[in-house]
């Protein structure tokens, strides 16, 4: 059996992960952050909240797994073919168990091309920096502005430009850019997105209902 899936595909710092589990736990769905799929597949099912939690040595390190240093390790890394090659495996089986939000750099055109729903989630490079500043500031981190919406528009060009899954816009996808929008009003958007699809689909499926019961009565 088929489950649903919605897809955000978008740039560091667009508010994939934030997004992702607000739309996980309005609509039902399992939030699933493609970083800790691996952590999932060996059984270690651990979640707060609602949300994943990564443990290292039996101590929660979501916190540290977030920082500028770790996602530009993360990027640099993803270049590697095995990785790329295992990580793909291990989130098409997760999508396989359950209705699923998930969020991540490839997974609209490369993890799960047939999606229900793909959304292509960005924002200004300067708007992201300004974004991941005002979080760091609030763990008490010295930070720049500037030496941010450096390592984002790095990290872009790197993501785009590599030869193994690179980032980029699903041809299905939708285009939201959410420079001068909420959290909450971006997660609107994507659930009426998501509602209006689904009532297309049930259009489509009594259309298709009807069709049958009428060449059946027909012949």
């Amino acid at each position: 059996m088929e489950n649903d899936n919605i897809i955000l595909i978008g740039m560091p710092a667009s508010g994939k992960s934030t997004v992702g589990v607000i739309l996980a736990k309005i609509i039902g769905y399992q939030f699933m952050d493609s970083d800790l799929v691996i952590q999932e597949q060996e059984g270690r099912k651990l979640h707060e909240n609602g949300e994943q939690v990564v443990l290292l040595n039996g101590e929660n390190v979501n916190g540290q797994i977030r920082t500028e240093e770790v996602g530009n390790m993360a990027s640099a890394i993803s270049v590697n073919g095995d990785v790329r090659k295992k990580l793909v495996e291990l989130q098409q089986i997760l999508a396989r168990k359950a209705d699923v939000v998930m969020d991540g750099r490839d997974i609209g055109t490369v993890v799960l091309p047939d999606a229900q729903v793909k959304i292509y989630l960005t924002a200004s490079a300067h708007v992201r920096a300004l974004r991941r500043f005002t979080e760091l500031q609030a763990k008490k981190e010295i930070c720049s502005v500037t030496e941010i919406e450096k390592d984002i528009e790095e990290r872009d060009q790197r993501d785009m430009t590599r030869e193994i899954s690179p980032l980029k816009q699903a041809e299905d996808a939708v285009l939201l850019d959410s420079s001068d929008m909420t959290i909450e009003q971006v997660a609107q958007t994507i659930i009426d997105l998501y509602q209006k699809k689904q009532e297309m689909e049930n259009d489509y499926l009594c259309t298709v209902k009807r069709k049958k019961r009428n060449e059946d009565h027909c012949s």
